[in-house]
């Protein structure tokens, strides 16, 4: 047996429990370093209105979840939540959200492209909706970063006609 293999063992292992879907169990009260031990370092903190933060895990590019994590001033878990679903896209108003709000509230997109008919970004959000189909969730962002439009989309990717 390799000496140090008693010692890598149990960091392997406990690297390998600590997941962002491990957020939807976080009970409301735990602190920061629970949520750190059970979902791992967060994609990114962001600061919140009420002095608190927000831990965004996301799978994105290629995942179709984004976990958000909520946190007092005081560094407590107030909610948790999954947030690329269709409930939490249509809280989205164009006109008054600005790219900031969008990557705040649903982490960074899979992709941000362009078309020539649209003079801005589109930021591209997979999700999966409640059918289990799989889909896109666009977002069309001015040269001024100010939402234009938003709407759903399906994603093809499995389809066999896509692919003739």
């Amino acid at each position: 047996m390799r000496p140090w293999l008693p010692v890598l063992a149990p960091a392997l292992l406990l690297a390998a429990c600590a997941h962002p879907w491990n957020t939807a169990d976080i009970p409301p009260g735990s602190t920061r370093e629970q949520v750190v031990a059970s979902a791992g370092q967060p994609f990114a903190v962001l600061p919140l209105p009420d002095g608190g933060q927000r831990m965004q895990y996301t799978l994105q590019p290629m995942g179709q979840q984004a976990f958000m994590v909520d946190l007092d001033p005081a560094g407590r878990v107030v909610r948790s939540r999954q947030v690329l679903t269709e409930r939490e896209f249509a809280r989205i108003e164009p006109g008054r959200w600005t790219v900031a709000d969008v990557q705040r509230e649903f982490g960074p997109p899979a992709r941000v492209e362009g078309v020539a008919s649209f003079r801005g970004s589109i930021l591209t959000y997979r999700w999966r909706d409640l059918g289990g189909a799989d889909m896109y969730y666009w977002v069309y962002v001015d040269p001024q970063g100010m939402v234009q439009r938003a709407h759903p989309g399906m994603e093809f990717r499995n389809d066999k006609d896509a692919r003739d």
